[in-house]
């Protein structure tokens, strides 16, 4: 099969002087600006936005419409396509489902998740999404048995009923807890009781 290198070359651009594509199918919710935002300050910019130089010559973008929304005055990294509007449509359409069909390997992403540090808030979320799409840590939903009273010390079971809403918050948060070491504990082998405890001494300490 021959493939072409449809890159003509890379240049350096104003993000503001990007021309937005008009038919850009793809939206942005806060989420994903938020963590957009944290992996550029914390990282900077290392992709390449793409576009194609119309006749005026001016540059339209295929990829990279909110990274240039969220730096309009940053000179920002462009790959100049050789393509032609119909080719830009099926770059525009195929390049985010086609990233989007990639699986998961669960150990490897819990190896990142677990040595990964971020200060920023959107990005543990995303973080926090992640592992919970790949249902990571889950919190199982199973009556746990009685504890023989020779079996007891120095444990003890706690049950709490909980609204639906509240349900998804305590599995964020213990998911949360979890990357952040919180499931560990040289006294407690059961890891969501681990993190619960985990959550309840960072608030009781401020």
């Amino acid at each position: 099969m021959n493939i072409r290198n449809r890159v003509r070359e890379l240049r350096t651009v104003k993000a503001a002087e990007l021309t937005p594509n008009p038919r850009n199918w793809r939206t942005h919710p806060k989420a994903q600006q938020d963590a957009l935002k944290g992996i550029l300050a914390e990282v900077g910019y290392a992709d390449a936005l793409l576009a194609r130089e119309l006749a005026d010559g001016t540059l339209m973008l295929v990829d990279g419409h909110l990274r240039a929304e969220t730096t309009p005055e940053q000179e920002v990294p462009v790959l100049v396509l050789d393509i032609d509007e119909a080719e830009a449509d099926k770059l525009l359409l195929s390049l985010d489902p086609l990233a989007a069909l990639a699986e998961t390997n669960a150990q490897a992403l819990d190896t990142l998740l677990h040595e990964v540090d971020t200060g920023s808030e959107g990005l543990q979320q995303m973080y926090a999404d992640m592992a919970e799409t790949a249902k990571l840590y889950d919190v199982e939903e199973a009556t746990p048995p009685e504890l023989a009273d020779g079996d007891r010390a120095p444990f003890r079971q706690m049950t709490f009923t909980v609204h639906d809403e509240q349900h998804e918050l305590i599995e964020e948060a213990i998911a949360i807890a979890k990357k952040s070491g919180g499931g560990d504990s040289s006294v407690n082998e059961n890891s969501n009781g681990n993190a619960i405890a985990f959550i309840c001494k960072a608030y009781i300490n401020g």
